[in-house]
């Protein structure tokens, strides 16, 4: 982590607040002080904050507030990031159905490592997974923790559409598509709930901050909840 956070202009409506060039969970806590200084002590023009891996973005009016300005105002608001109290993590069960049609790329994934399907299943679902950040789609969460064991490089050539709920590796990562949308990472399964509602307040079941936990589930579980929607 940076000694001082860095700066960096985002266009002419947005700042980067930048304070390391690495991922990790005390990064993404400083990110997240940030954020919620800024929501506690809001400044005049900024519209918006953005969460990263280890930034924060801070879209800006700016008629309302000039970028030189702005970066003043948040460098002393920056001596207040550690008076803020991070809200108690939620940890979030995740249903999950692994394999079949709904995780193509199972039996891919287990070859790769050589190992057994049964055996990506069970070394996926036994880790707690950290959501550092939302983004790709609306309420797509970027997930910190996944095993050495069962990383796999993305698909040479990306599907044009992937279920809504489908659970995917690429790499070092895993994560779950919130809505039908084109993408590229190895689907091993898929979740019965609803993970983005623009209906619901908030609109998506996840939140930077939360933990995750994958539990197996098998095809009667996968119906009975679809059929429930959202679960909190």
């Amino acid at each position: 982590m940076y000694s001082e956070p860095r700066y960096l202009p985002g266009g002419d409506r947005a700042l980067i607040v930048e304070f390391a060039d690495e991922i990790s969970e005390e990064v993404s806590q400083m990110v997240r002080r940030f954020s919620l200084a800024l929501a506690r002590y809001p400044l005049p023009g900024v519209l918006e904050t953005v969460p990263t891996y280890r930034s924060l973005v801070v879209y800006f009016d700016p008629l309302a507030m000039e970028g030189p300005r702005l970066v003043e105002k948040l460098k002393g608001l920056q001596k207040r990031i550690l008076e803020i109290d991070l809200p108690p993590a939620r940890t979030v069960l995740v249903p999950v159905l692994y394999g079949s049609e709904y995780g193509p790329d199972l039996g891919d994934v287990a070859s790769h490592n050589g190992l057994t399907p049964e055996e990506v299943i069970a070394i996926h679902a036994s880790s707690t997974y950290l959501i550092y950040m939302l983004g790709f789609t609306p309420g797509f969460a970027y997930l910190g923790g996944l095993s050495p064991r069962i990383v796999c490089p993305r698909l040479d050539n990306p599907r044009e559409q992937i279920p809504g709920g489908s659970v995917g590796i690429a790499g070092i990562q895993t994560g779950i598509y919130p809505i039908d949308s084109p993408g590229g990472w190895r689907i091993i399964g898929r979740t019965p709930l609803r993970l983005y509602d623009p209906d619901v307040d908030p609109p998506a079941l996840f939140q930077a901050g939360d933990y995750l936990k994958f539990s197996p589930i098998d095809e009667e579980g996968f119906y009975r909840i679809a059929e429930g929607g959202r679960s909190r």
